[in-house]
């Protein structure tokens, strides 16, 4: 069992057999709807240092392989290992290319050796592990000395909106729960690695209805997994409650759905700490 302590997280993750095997069966709709999972990961490429160039690079949480093709084209000298959790995930990233590996994986056991890569490259996945700070010691055994880990996820905050929505309608828990920033601040600051950066930004997408929101969070494989979540299917009467509810949030560009976004980039010291 997870040890939640050492996570940081109020309350228990997703099982990861639910998590690997929604994002495969999302494979094909995924790309079609990322809007926020392109914004994120390009953003994060922009903060990987400029004299950084890797050997060799990892794509954690890879996915459809979309930033495994662009880490190919930044880096068109080194080859690039593509790992996923979800087998679906990487047979659809497979057939687009980018990647010279592709594997099954989990970040908190990964199946790589000791200083075989430069860049740790994971966007928007790390927040399904239990244990963070088993993705950071894994991340640091499997970087070279100078190599870099650069990550984003979410924190607190992320949906609020459909969080506070339920919350007026039944109380139980129908949006997945996220560490606190100050947790990611405090297992980054214990990982034994330079931390570059570390903040998190608010992202902002909007939609014309709450059933637009939804069906995107279910294409994308991100919907509701956690613990706790009512089992069947959601009585119209609640959807309802939901939909009045969330009409408090609308403003002129539709109802928003706020995700706080943490971005970090921490360096694998040299030796001697240099």
């Amino acid at each position: 069992m997870t040890d939640l302590s050492q996570s940081g997280l109020p309350g228990a993750l997703p099982d990861k057999r639910q998590v690997a095997a929604s994002f495969s069966r999302a494979a094909a709709s995924y790309d079609s709807v990322a809007e926020l999972q392109r914004a994120v990961g390009t953003a994060l490429i922009e903060q990987l240092p400029q004299d950084l160039q890797p050997q060799r690079w990892l794509d954690l949480g890879s996915g459809t392989g979309y930033f495994s093709r662009a880490l190919a084209a930044r880096f068109a000298e080194a080859p690039g290992i593509a790992v996923d959790i979800a087998q679906g995930m990487l047979e659809h990233a497979r057939q687009h290319g980018g990647a010279h590996d592709y594997v099954a994986g989990d970040a908190e056991r990964l199946p790589l050796r000791e200083a075989s890569v430069g860049l740790v490259f994971s966007s928007l996945a790390v927040q399904w592990c239990g244990n963070f700070a088993a993705v950071l010691e894994e991340a640091r055994r499997v970087l070279q000395p100078g190599g870099v880990l650069a990550f984003s996820s979410l924190c607190v905050g992320t949906l609020h909106e459909l969080r506070e929505s339920w919350q007026a309608v039944d109380g139980l828990v129908h949006v997945n729960r996220f560490r606190r920033l100050e947790d990611y601040q405090r297992l980054c600051g214990a990982s034994q690695m330079q931390v570059l950066s570390l903040e998190a930004r608010p992202h902002v997408l909007h939609y014309p209805d709450v059933r637009s929101l939804t069906h995107e969070l279910k294409a994308l494989g991100a919907h509701n997994l956690n613990p706790g979540r009512p089992a069947g299917l959601t009585g119209r009467a609640r959807m309802q409650g939901l939909l009045q509810a969330y009409e408090q949030f609308r403003d002129a560009q539709g109802l928003p759905a706020t995700y706080q976004v943490v971005y970090g980039v921490l360096r694998k010291p040299l030796p001697g700490g240099e």
